[in-house]
């Protein structure tokens, strides 16, 4: 018997000054049964640092033609493709054919580090590519619970997540940024 996704219930508050974003979101996050509380705390992180309202986690680690989260315009044309964790290079660039924009969002630490070394020289010719580096993300785990209550601060470039039990504080590092941006 297969076993289920396990059903994580978000509500989070955004202020995000950096971008002048300012909302609250109901969340629901299926986290698949090979993916760590870490990983899926790292889909949230992502979420936040591109939120929209119509902004949607997709089918992630269960589909392999689907990215993490996505945003698509009305008419179904991809606006904005977003990978967790280190994707493989020709994945990424397949994705760059498909969306307006890409984001890749490394965590792991030295792993994190390796995977950029290897592919920054093919990615770097991606020209509405984005790659961020969540350097300290083991933290997070401790934040995790099946119904959550969050609250999110973003100023120059820091990242607060508060929750009942407790605060992390991250600082994404950009290694690419788009071509336009």
């Amino acid at each position: 018997m297969a076993l289920k996704s396990t059903i994580h219930k978000v509500d989070l508050q955004i202020a995000d000054m950096d971008r002048n974003y300012y909302a609250q979101h109901n969340l629901t996050i299926a986290r698949h049964p090979s993916e760590t509380d870490e990983r899926m705390m790292v889909r949230l992180i992502a979420f936040i640092l591109f939120a929209e309202d119509s902004m949607a986690f997709a089918k992630g680690l269960s589909a392999e033609d689907e990215p993490d989260l996505w945003l698509k315009d009305l008419t179904g044309a991809i606006e904005l493709w977003i990978d967790v964790g280190l994707p493989d290079e020709r994945e990424v660039r397949k994705a760059c054919g498909r969306a307006k924009h890409v984001a890749v969002i490394l965590y792991g630490g030295r792993t994190a580090d390796m995977w950029w070394s290897q592919n920054e020289k093919s990615l770097t010719k991606q020209n509405h590519l984005t790659i961020i580096n969540l350097p300290d993300t083991a933290g997070l785990s401790a934040l995790t619970e099946r119904t959550m209550s969050l609250s999110c601060n973003i100023q120059d470039g820091t990242i607060w997540l508060n929750s009942e039990t407790g605060t992390i504080e991250i600082t994404p590092q950009i290694l690419k940024k788009p071509a336009n941006g």
